[in-house]
C-alpha cells in the first residue's frame, strides 16, 4: 500500500491537483518517499496552506540531499525554506537559512546554485534598506538564470529588477521588466510557487505607482491561474486583495469589502497573518469613504497590529473627524521621512487633501506640484488624474475658482479614463463649487447633482451629504426638509416616483411618503401645483 500511495500522489501532482496530491502523500508511509517526493510534497503543502508540513518536508529533503552530497538540491531546499519563512514573517529563521545557504556555496565562483543564494541576499538587503545591494543581487539572479537556462531564477530575477528599477525612478524600464517576467509566468515557464510570487511581485509593483491598468490585466491573469489549480490556497488571498482594490476604484464598495474579508480568511488559512495587514488597510479606506469612521479606525488598527503602516489613511480619518492638528502632524512627519517616487505616489494625494483642510494652501500647492512632476515621470492615468485634481483643489481652496476649473475638467476626463467612479464624482463636486464661485449657478447645480447621484449609488455618505448641503437653499419654504426639497426638485423636472426612487436610491414607498408630506406642507393637490410652487419659491 505504501508503494501505491506515493504513485497516486505523484500522478495528482503532475496534474496540478495540489489538494489531492497533498492528501495522498499525507496518507502514505514517509519512509517510502524519495527526496524528490519530499520536495514535491512541500510544494503541495505550501500551495494548500499547510505551512508546518511544507517546512518539515523540506527539512527532511535538505538533510538527505546534504548527506548525499547533492549541493544543488541542498541549496534549493535552503532557498525554499527561507522564502517560506519570509512569507510567514519568521525573519530569524529566514536570516539563519540565508546564512546556511551562503555557507553551502562558499568558495564557488560560478554555477546556478549561486543564483538561488543571490536571491536570498537580495531579500536580506531589502530588509536592511540597502537598495543598491538589492539591485546588484537582482541583476546577478537574472544573469544566472539566463546563463543556465533556469526559468524560475530568470522570472524571479526580472521581477526583482523591475521593482528595483521603479524604486530608483526608472519607471519605464521597471515596468518593461515586470511585463516580461509576467509573460514568462503566463506562458507556464515557471514552477507554481515561483509563478505565484512573480504574479504578486508584479501586481504590487504596479499598484504602488497607481498603474491600475496593469493591475487589472495581471490580476485577471492571476485569477485564471488560481482557478486552474484545484485545491490552491496560497496566493488566493493576494488575488482577492487585488480584486478588492479594483472594485474600490470602480465604486463597487460592498463587493470590495467582501473581497478584503475573503482575503483575510485566506491569509488565516495559510497561516500568514502578517499579510492580512494590507487587506485590513484597504478595508479601512472603503469604510472611511463610506463614513463608517469607527469601523475604519478599527480596520486601520488591525492593519497596524499586522505590521502594516496605516498611514496616510489614518491621517485622512483624523481630518474627516475634524482632528486637523493630528492629521497635519502626521502628514508633516510622513512628508519629512518618506523618500523615493514609489512612496511619494501613495502619500502626496492624501497630503494635498489634509493640507487644504488645515488651511495650509501654499504647502498644499507645493505637494500638488510634486505630484504633478511624479505623474509626468511615471505616466499612469490615475496619477495624472490625481495631480490635476490636486491642483484644482488647491486653486479653489486658495480663492482662484476660475483657475481651478481647467484642472478640474482635466481631472474629470482622466478619472473617467481610469474608470474611477468616486474620484470623478469628487472632481465634479469641486467643479460645482468652482462654478458657483464664478456665478454660473445653473451649471454648478448640474455638476453637484450629478456628483450626488454617484455618491449615493456607491454609498459615499459624507460626500453625498456635502453635495446635499451645497444644493439646499439657505432657508426652505413651507417647512420643507432638505430631502423633501430634493424630491420636489425631481418632481419639478418631470421625474416619476420610480425614477426619483432610482435617482435617490430609495424605495418607491419612501418616495410616495415624501410626496404626501410635501403636498400637505405646500397645501397643494397635485404634482403640477407642487411644481409651480417650487418654481415660484426658488426651490429649483
Amino acid at each position: 500500500m505504501a508503494d501505491v500511495q506515493p504513485e497516486s500522489a505523484r500522478a495528482e501532482f503532475a496534474r496540478g491537483d495540489w489538494g489531492a496530491a497533498y492528501a495522498a502523500w499525507a496518507g502514505a508511509e514517509p519512509d517510502s518517499f524519495s527526496t524528490g517526493d519530499l520536495e514535491d510534497l512541500a510544494v503541495a503543502a505550501e500551495l494548500t496552506g499547510h505551512h508546518d508540513q511544507a517546512v518539515t518536508a523540506l527539512h527532511q529533503a535538505f538533510r538527505r540531499s546534504h548527506e548525499d552530497g547533492d549541493l544543488g538540491r541542498s541549496v534549493r531546499c535552503a532557498f525554499r525554506i527561507t522564502m517560506i519563512s519570509h512569507v510567514h514573517g519568521e525573519s530569524a529563521l529566514a536570516h539563519g537559512w540565508t546564512s546556511r545557504a551562503e555557507s553551502l556555496v562558499a568558495g564557488l565562483d560560478s554555477g546556478v546554485d549561486l543564483g538561488w543564494v543571490d536571491f536570498l541576499r537580495l531579500f536580506r538587503a531589502l530588509a536592511a534598506g540597502d537598495y543598491a545591494v538589492a539591485g546588484s543581487c537582482a541583476d546577478a539572479v537574472t544573469a544566472c538564470g539566463r546563463l543556465h537556462d533556469e526559468p524560475d531564477l530568470t522570472a524571479l530575477g526580472m521581477s526583482a529588477q523591475g521593482r528595483m528599477a521603479i524604486y530608483s525612478g526608472r519607471v519605464g524600464e521597471g515596468l518593461a521588466l515586470l511585463d516580461e517576467a509576467m509573460v514568462r509566468v503566463v506562458a507556464g515557464e515557471a514552477s507554481p510557487v515561483v509563478a505565484g510570487h512573480v504574479f504578486c511581485t508584479a501586481i504590487e509593483g504596479c499598484q504602488e505607482i497607481s498603474d491600475f491598468g496593469r493591475v487589472a490585466e495581471w490580476t485577471a491573469a492571476l485569477e485564471r491561474w488560481c482557478a486552474a489549480q484545484p485545491g490552491l490556497l496560497a496566493f488566493t488571498g493576494q488575488c482577492a486583495v487585488h480584486r478588492g482594490q479594483l472594485l474600490r476604484l470602480h465604486g463597487e464598495w460592498q463587493q470590495a469589502l467582501d473581497e478584503f474579508e475573503h482575503a483575510t480568511r485566506r491569509y488565516q488559512e495559510v497561516h500568514s497573518p502578517d499579510a492580512a495587514g494590507l487587506a485590513a488597510y484597504e478595508a479601512g479606506e472603503v469604510l472611511r469613504l463610506r463614513g463608517d469612521l469607527d469601523e475604519a479606525d478599527a480596520a486601520y488598527e488591525r492593519a497596524a497590529d499586522s505590521g502594516f503602516d496605516p498611514q496616510p489613511g489614518l491621517a485622512l480619518l483624523w481630518s474627516a473627524r475634524g482632528q486637523r492638528a493630528a492629521a497635519s502632524a502626521a502628514i508633516d512627519r510622513l512628508l519629512a521621512e518618506t523618500g523615493g517616487p514609489v512612496q511619494r505616489c501613495r502619500l502626496l494625494p492624501a497630503a494635498v487633501s489634509i493640507l487644504v483642510a488645515a488651511g495650509q494652501g501654499e504647502r498644499a500647492r507645493q505637494a500638488a506640484a510634486e505630484l504633478d512632476d511624479l505623474a509626468g515621470h511615471v505616466g499612469c492615468v490615475w496619477l495624472e488624474a490625481a495631480a490635476a485634481h490636486a491642483h484644482g483643489e488647491v486653486e479653489l481652496a486658495t480663492g482662484d475658482a476660475a483657475g481651478a476649473l481647467p484642472y478640474l475638467r482635466k481631472a474629470q476626463q482622466l478619472w473617467a479614463r481610469a474608470d474611477a467612479a468616486f474620484e470623478r464624482a469628487c472632481a465634479r463636486l469641486l467643479t460645482g463649487r468652482a462654478l458657483a464661485a464664478v456665478g454660473d449657478t445653473e451649471s454648478s447645480r448640474r455638476e453637484i447633482e450629478a456628483a450626488r447621484t454617484v455618491f449615493r449609488q456607491i454609498g459615499a455618505r459624507p460626500t453625498a451629504d456635502e453635495a446635499e448641503r451645497l444644493l439646499a437653499p439657505t432657508t426652505l419654504p413651507a417647512g420643507l426638509t432638505a430631502r423633501e426639497a430634493e424630491v420636489l426638485r425631481l418632481v419639478a423636472s418631470g421625474r416619476s416616483n420610480a425614477q426619483i426612487a432610482a435617482d435617490l436610491v430609495l424605495s418607491e414607498k419612501t418616495v410616495a411618503r415624501h410626496l404626501s408630506n410635501i403636498f400637505t406642507k405646500l397645501d397643494v393637490p397635485s404634482r403640477t401645483a407642487a411644481t409651480a410652487f417650487a418654481f415660484e419659491h426658488g426651490v429649483v
